[in-house]
Parts: structure tokens; C-alpha cells; sequence
């Protein structure tokens, strides 16, 4: 019969590499396990212990249910499951007895209430550690078959609770306590138990500090890369430790990546890092912070290819959701799904109940976090979720999830690893580079219980292994077993900017701190970015850095280059833009910003609108609002017998009507302010529209009238009773080639057409008295009077203004033959000049409001425009000039 013993080590790490070597010592018959494990296979049966999950599934119940004293007013606050199972599992290892407190009101006898309910709950075969131990101390004498020869390898010590049993061992099988350099527990030698230790090991010890947390990181990697380029060590005998690997463990994924190096993360990678992760954070966004049209896109994107409510709705079926809606409350929703139809969704079937039924769960949040799981999750995402939900209350499940870790499923026994310092301690490496040798950071600061603190329970009676204890004794178990060199790092300052002493740990070693500074050239790089930016001199010769300094230099000197907007002479793309059929704002681009022009119909370049609730409706959404119900008035009051003839109380009614309609669908479609600014926006709208179309304006011989009219190929924005004109013909600006198209607000037209009155409606500041183009960047009344003219014939009396119903003003536009003679003078310059490869920017890039001031210098309106100004001005000769005109 094959031999069988049993080897007790304790940690991932350890486990996979005595795998291996077992494996390649062809070892038959090893059994390797923690001392637990060893435990629960001499109690035998189903005996198990209890672990942390299960021990945090059961708490919550147990919490609701017990009477606990002076700990109720607590038990439901977030981080109380935590905290619980810390303090009960400290008593358990530890070994003590909570039913000892003599006091009922005493605070140990509240924990060991909720102890009580714990156990009561457990599954059967699932014991404490005590009463696992004593279930495996009457089985020792089946100790031989069931266990053989025990060897305890690399641990610093045992839990109090498991000691006895292990001294009890040696009367039946053999035990070994493998210490290696380490130290040996007193009680071990006590209980006579082999000692088998040898020398501590040698390692060349160097000790240097980086600038950051994520340069000690970037410093790590290098290092592992020289040491595997010079073939001074293979991947698996390198490795990277720290005490908190949480502060590193985002740089270390993300530099991972870009080093292309197999580096394991032998506590688990970040949950978040992988999709299923990311499907979970996803739904604990939308349950926590709210409902939201991002969130939901977000939610069903990461989820569309599994089961789940989002399975029933077709590909494609986030169209049917308004963009620019935020939809972030539930009744916003409920107008969105009573408005939807079967044509709208892509396959043409009626999916609004499945999509009310995925809405209807979300918008109850939290509440439902367990139901939600159930039905949106599966596979890893649904076991993170259900892990989350164990560690941490439902209402804190985002953060809980951010602390959370999954295998990451990489070979320890291949690859680089990066551990916490306790799996390195007892799993040694060739070579080491320790992180966070700070002096806070390594020892870390001992911490009282959180429920059963110093003057209740002594913390050395409780904890028997404290923080700083075992952080010394992982350090000197690492230097004592790193045969080949160990590196010390420590960073000058935190994430964020403070300072940071040494580690008391480093004044043991006489080695001078050598400096990392961050612009050192190492000898072997990360990656390729780490490699360009630790070598100027190389990255100087590359096309980008080579364009990029040469944009730099040039937007400093006093001359135009390529870099400022000069293009070669007609080139396509310039030529292209300026055939394209153009509007007033697209005209007024290439007057006042040709650079923007051609960045803008060009590049295609554009901001973006983010869909979410703002605190005030913009300028410009103003002015969209103010326009839809001005528009939708006038047809409603064109409808009911003109608009013309039609009384200032019958304004009013369709007004009211209106503004109810717009109000209703701009919450259904489009991101608003909070209701009650929201509420103040509709009145002001209301009041500019009453004065908008209550205007003292003289009625036209049987006037007629149209708002939103198209014209220029533009197609009509919605079913009106018949244009004026044909919205298809082409309006070309005489002498200049540039075809113009766009809406006119309103549209006055006599019974005769041989009057017409042509109306923009502003929500901005006035114009002053007398101006005509101003400086090219009013061109809409000449534009539109110019269109109103060519369709309804030269004969019209054409009336164009600007109506600021803010100030009750309109601002007519007088000799508007002579106005437009002077805008043709100007476009054809322009086009000219833009032709000739002048696209330079104009005065326009130098407003607040430029939405392409991205793409410009930094702060290029103090500094790079008026620089450039007068050579623009030169440059762009007669074009120039509109920028001068009233």
C-alpha cells in the first residue's frame, strides 16, 4: 500500500509551488493542506470549518434576530457583517471563550449571543474551530492511516485553537515542524515536536526610494525585466510583495498590461478588471445611484450576450431610447414606454413589456439588489454579485464590489508574482522587491478590535498574531529565505503628495538608499511608452514627437506655418466644404473662423453632449425651447382661424396648451434641470413667447403665416398646412457660387404675396442701433430676406428682422440690397482666401464659448491668437475686412 503523508502549508503561493515539487520529485501519496484542512480530514465525515463566506452569509440573519444589547442601536449599520466576523473569527482562532463574561450586559456576552445564533445556523458537519479540534482529537488514533507523517513547512506559527491538537499528534504519527531560518514557536519544542531549521540565507540587499507608489511599481517591473533579459533569473523566481498590496494593485494591473509580462496576483485581480466585474459594477450603479439611460445602455451592452430580461429585447433596441434624454426617474420612463410602439423597435414587434419589466426591478434599487442579481446576472457576474452582497450591506454593494478579488487565472509556478508579504513569507523567491517600506506603511499601525476593543478584551488575548508582529516577522522571514538578492523600495510620497518617512524596518541595514529619480534612464524598459519617455533623445526622432515639437515651435514664433492652418492651394477637402450647401452658421464660420470652418465641415470635429441633468437649460437648449413653442403656437393659432387675427387671450389659450405639449416631451426627450428650475424655465418661456407673439406688428393684407419654413433643400420639420414656395430649389447667393439652406422662424406672407415679413427670434443680448452684419456675425435676416426673395420672386416687399422679445425689440434690417452687395464682397474674399490655403483662426476662436478652444493652445486667447493676429490679418487681406464691418 502507498505510503501516505501529510505536508501543512498555508497560502496559495505555497500551495501551487509545493504542488510542483511534488510533481517533479514524482511524490507519491503527499497530501498537502492547511492546518485546517488537516483538522476537519482527521475529524472525518462531513466535518468542515467554517469559512469566511459562509460565516458572513449567515450574520446577517443572525444580527436581524438576536437581541445584542448595547450592539443593537449598530447592527444594521453598513460594515456591521464586517466587523462581526472579524471580531468572531478572531475569538475563534485565538481560541477564546466568549461564554466566560460574567456581566449579561457586558459587550463579550453580546458577541457571544451573536456567536450563539451563528451556530445555530450552520450547516451540519460545519463546526467552530474548538469543537473541530476536539472532534478531531477523538479520532487520533486513526491519525496514522488518515494523515502519516505530518510536516508543518514555512509557517511562523499556528492559530492557539489548533495547537493542542497538534501537539497530541506526536503520540500517534511523526510530526516535523520545517522552520527553515525562520523562528521556532516556544510551545512547538515544548510539545516535542522535530525542529528541522538550517542557515538563514545570504541575499545581496540593496535599498532605493521612488518618487510614488506608481514609480516604486514602474521601478518593480523594470527590474524583473532586467533580471529575466540578463538570464539571471526565470519568471517564477521573481517576486514583488507589499504589506497592502490594495494601494498597488490598480498600477500593477494596468502596468502589467502594458509590460506584456505574466505577473500573477496571487490575492486575485480586482473584480472590476474583468467583464463579468464590470457587468456587476454596472447594475450596482444603476441600483445605488438611480436609474439612467447611460447606466441602463451600459448594463445591457456588458449583458447582451448572456441570459437574462435583456435576452427578450432585439439587437439593436437601445435606438429606441432618446439620446439626449437622461431618463434618471422613474416616471420619465414610464412617459418614455407609454409613448413607444411596435414600429419602433427594429424587428417590428412590441417589446415594451419586457423593457417595462427590466425598468420596473431598477427603479426599486437596493431593496430588490439580491432579486436583481438573480435575474440580470449569471455565471462569474452572478458570483461576484452574490459575494458582494455576503461582504457588504446592499446599500454600500459599489464599494464592496471595488474591494472584491477573483483568480486571476495565471500560472504562479511561470510567471512573475505580486503578493501580500504574509504568501511571500512562506513561499520564498530567488529574488525580491519589497513595496511600501514607508513609516506607516511597513509595520502597519496596530488597531483595536472593532467591537471588542483593549479595555474589554485585551488585544493580546484576542489577536495573538497583531499587525506589526506579523508584519516584522514576514520581513525577516522574506530577507532569511530570498537566496538571491531582495530590493528594499520605499516611496518619498503618497498618492496623494504628502510626504512619507522611512520604515523603522530599513535602519537595520547599513546599505546607502540609492535615489530613483523619475527621469533615470533604465537599462531595460517596461514597454514601449516606458521606453520612448525614459529616452528623449529616441522618442525626439519619432514622427509624433518630431510634428509635435514642431507645433510647439511654431505656435510660438511670429510667422504662419502648417501648424497655425496654412494648407496647400485648393485643397479637395477645402474645396468640398466650400461647395457643400452652406447655412447662416456655417457662413458665419468661415467669415469670422476659418480654421474652425474647416475643423468643424473639414475634420468633422465636435464636442460632446453629454446626456445628463444639468442645473440651468444653456444658451443655446434656451433658445430651442423658446423656439419649439413659439413654433407650435403659431401653427396652432393658424389652425383655429390665423394667427393674424387672433386676440391676445386666444395667444394665451394656445400658449398654455403648448407650453404643456413642449414641457412633456422635452421630459420625455431631453435632459432638464430640477423640477423646481425647471418649473421657473417654463414660466420665463412662457412669458418671452406671450411677448414674442403679442409683438404690436401691423397684420398683413390677408396674412398668412408659417414658422420652421425650410428652404435650400432642407425637408420640413414637421406636417404644415402648404409652403409658400418649393423647399427643394436651390437659393444661390448671387455672384458668389455659395448655396445656402435653413429654417426661417416665421414667415409673414400677404394674401397677395407681394408682402412678406421675415422673423428670427433671439433670446440673447440686443444688437445696437444701426448694425447690419456686425463684423460678419449677424448674417441670418440678410440670408433669410435674400431666400424669401428668390422664392417668392424679386417683386415682394421683403420686411427681415431680429426680434429680441426680452426687450420687446425688433431690430429691422434697412437697404438689405446694399447689405447683402456687401456680405457677397465678403464670402467671395473669404472662399478665396480659404482656397488659396489660408485657414488661420479668426476672432471667433478667441471666444469663451468656442466649442473647439480643445483643439487650440492652452489659453490661446491671452496668448497664441493675438500673437497670430496681425499676421492672420495680413494674410487673409480682403477676407479680413468683415471682421471690421458694423
Amino acid at each position: 500500500m502507498m505510503a501516505r503523508r501529510t505536508v501543512v502549508i498555508q497560502g496559495r503561493l505555497a500551495m501551487s509551488d509545493g504542488r510542483l515539487a511534488a510533481a517533479r520529485r514524482s511524490d507519491h501519496g503527499v497530501q498537502l493542506m492547511p492546518v485546517e484542512r488537516m483538522v476537519a480530514r482527521l475529524a472525518g465525515g462531513f466535518a468542515r470549518p467554517v469559512d469566511d463566506e459562509t460565516l458572513k452569509s449567515l450574520l446577517p440573519a443572525a444580527l436581524a434576530e438576536t437581541d445584542l444589547g448595547e450592539l443593537d442601536p449598530i447592527k444594521t449599520l453598513p460594515g456591521m457583517v464586517d466587523a462581526a466576523a472579524e471580531t468572531v473569527r478572531k475569538a475563534w482562532l485565538a481560541a477564546f471563550d466568549l461564554a466566560r463574561s460574567a456581566d449579561p450586559a457586558d459587550r463579550t456576552a453580546s458577541v457571544r449571543r451573536l456567536e450563539e445564533a451563528v451556530l445555530a445556523r450552520l450547516p451540519a458537519g460545519m463546526m467552530r474551530p474548538v469543537d473541530l479540534a476536539e472532534a478531531a482529537r477523538a479520532r487520533l488514533a486513526h491519525a496514522p492511516r488518515v494523515l502519516g507523517p505530518v510536516e508543518i513547512v514555512g509557517l511562523p506559527d499556528v492559530p492557539p485553537c489548533w495547537r493542542g491538537l497538534v501537539a497530541s499528534l506526536v503520540a500517534h504519527v511523526p510530526v516535523t515542524w520545517v522552520a527553515g531560518p525562520r523562528s521556532v514557536p516556544d510551545w512547538v519544542e515544548a510539545a516535542g515536536i522535530r525542529v528541522v531549521t538550517c542557515a538563514p540565507e545570504r541575499p545581496a540587499v540593496a535599498v532605493c526610494s521612488a518618487a510614488t507608489p506608481r514609480h516604486e511599481v514602474l521601478g518593480a517591473l523594470r527590474w524583473a525585466r532586467e533580471l529575466m533579459a540578463s538570464g539571471q533569473a526565470a519568471p517564477a523566481d521573481i517576486a514583488v510583495a507589499a504589506c497592502r498590496t490594495e494601494e498597488y494593485d490598480d498600477v500593477v494591473l494596468a502596468l502589467r498590461a502594458e509590460a506584456n509580462l505574466d505577473v500573477r496576483f496571487v490575492h486575485g485581480v480586482p473584480a472590476a478588471s474583468v467583464r463579468e466585474g464590470q457587468a456587476a459594477a454596472a447594475l450596482a450603479d444603476v441600483l445605488v445611484r438611480g436609474i439612467s439611460q447611460d447606466g441602463v445602455r451600459r448594463l445591457a451592452a456588458l449583458l447582451r450576450d448572456g441570459p437574462g430580461p435583456f435576452a427578450a429585447l432585439p439587437e439593436r433596441w437601445t435606438r429606441v431610447l432618446p439620446r439626449e434624454a437622461p431618463l434618471t426617474d422613474p416616471t420619465a420612463w414610464e412617459r418614455l414606454l407609454n409613448s413607444l410602439r411596435a414600429e419602433d423597435f427594429p424587428d417590428g414587434q412590441d417589446h415594451v413589456p419586457a423593457l417595462r419589466d427590466v425598468v420596473g426591478v431598477l427603479v426599486q434599487g437596493v431593496s430588490v439588489a439580491a432579486e436583481a442579481g438573480e435575474r440580470f446576472l449569471h455565471g462569474l457576474a452572478l458570483r461576484i454579485w452574490r459575494k458582494a452582497l455576503i461582504e457588504g450591506a446592499p446599500a454600500v454593494v459599489d464599494l464592496t464590489l471595488g474591494r472584491l478579488r477573483i483568480d486571476d487565472g495565471a500560472d504562479a509556478c511561470a510567471s512573475v508574482v505580486w503578493a501580500p508579504a504574509s504568501a511571500l513569507a512562506a513561499a520564498p523567491r530567488r529574488f525580491v522587491r519589497l513595496l511600501g517600506l514607508s513609516s506607516r506603511g511597513w509595520p502597519q499601525v496596530s488597531a483595536e478590535d472593532r467591537l471588542l476593543s483593549d479595555h474589554l478584551v485585551p488585544s493580546r488575548l484576542l489577536d495573538p498574531f497583531p499587525r506589526p508582529l506579523a508584519d516584522r516577522s514576514d520581513f525577516r522571514a522574506i530577507l532569511a529565505t530570498s537566496a538571491g538578492a531582495v530590493v528594499l523600495s520605499r516611496p518619498r510620497r503618497g498618492p496623494d503628495g504628502r510626504l512619507l518617512g522611512r520604515s523603522p524596518l530599513l535602519r537595520e541595514f547599513g546599505a546607502a538608499e540609492t535615489y530613483l529619480g523619475r527621469n533615470r534612464v533604465p537599462a531595460h524598459a517596461v514597454g514601449e511608452v516606458d521606453r520612448l519617455m525614459a529616452r528623449p533623445a529616441e522618442f525626439r526622432a519619432t514622427a509624433p514627437a518630431i510634428c509635435a515639437a514642431g507645433c510647439w515651435r511654431a505656435w510660438g514664433r511670429a510667422e504662419l506655418t502648417a501648424h497655425d492652418g496654412r494648407v496647400r492651394p485648393d485643397h479637395p477637402v477645402v474645396l468640398a466644404i466650400l461647395d457643400r450647401t452652406h447655412s447662416a452658421r456655417s457662413l458665419r464660420k468661415l467669415l469670422r473662423d476659418p480654421l474652425g470652418f474647416v475643423w468643424t465641415y473639414g475634420l468633422g470635429l465636435e464636442t460632446a453632449d453629454a446626456a445628463a441633468e444639468p442645473l440651468t437649460l444653456g444658451h443655446q437648449a434656451f433658445g430651442n425651447l423658446l423656439h419649439e413653442v413659439l413654433e407650435r403656437a403659431v401653427v396652432a393659432l393658424e389652425a383655429d382661424g390665423g394667427f393674424a387675427p387672433s386676440t391676445d387671450g386666444g395667444k394665451r389659450r394656445a400658449l398654455a396648451a403648448v407650453l404643456a405639449t413642449v414641457a412633456e416631451v422635452w421630459e420625455r426627450e431631453r435632459p432638464i434641470p430640477p423640477r423646481l428650475i425647471w418649473r421657473r424655465t417654463l414660466d420665463e418661456t412662457a412669458a418671452l413667447a406671450l411677448a414674442a407673439l403679442t409683438h404690436p406688428d401691423q397684420p398683413l393684407l390677408g396674412q398668412g403665416s408659417w414658422v420652421e419654413v425650410p428652404f435650400g433643400g432642407q425637408p420640413p420639420k414637421r406636417d404644415h398646412h402648404p409652403l409658400p414656395w418649393d423647399s427643394d430649389a436651390t437659393v444661390t447667393i448671387l455672384g458668389t457660387g455659395f448655396r445656402i439652406s435653413g429654417y426661417i422662424d416665421r414667415l409673414d406672407l400677404s394674401h397677395d404675396r407681394g408682402s412678406a415679413r421675415v422673423r428670427d427670434y433671439k433670446t440673447g443680448k440686443p444688437r445696437e442701433a444701426g448694425t447690419v452684419l456686425d463684423g460678419g456675425r449677424e448674417l441670418q435676416r440678410c440670408l433669410y430676406g435674400y431666400a424669401t426673395r428668390v422664392l417668392l420672386g424679386a417683386d415682394v416687399s421683403i420686411d427681415a428682422s431680429l426680434h429680441f422679445p426680452r426687450e420687446s425689440l425688433c431690430l429691422r434690417l434697412e437697404r438689405p440690397d446694399e447689405a447683402l452687395d456687401e456680405l457677397a464682397t465678403y464670402l467671395v474674399a473669404a472662399g478665396a482666401s480659404l482656397r488659396a490655403g489660408n485657414a488661420f483662426a479668426g476672432p471667433d476662436a478667441r471666444d469663451a464659448w468656442n466649442d473647439l478652444a480643445f483643439a487650440l493652445p492652452a489659453n490661446a486667447d491671452k496668448t497664441y491668437c493675438p500673437r497670430k493676429h496681425d499676421l492672420v490679418t495680413t494674410a487673409l487681406g480682403e477676407a479680413a475686412r468683415v471682421w471690421e464691418a458694423a
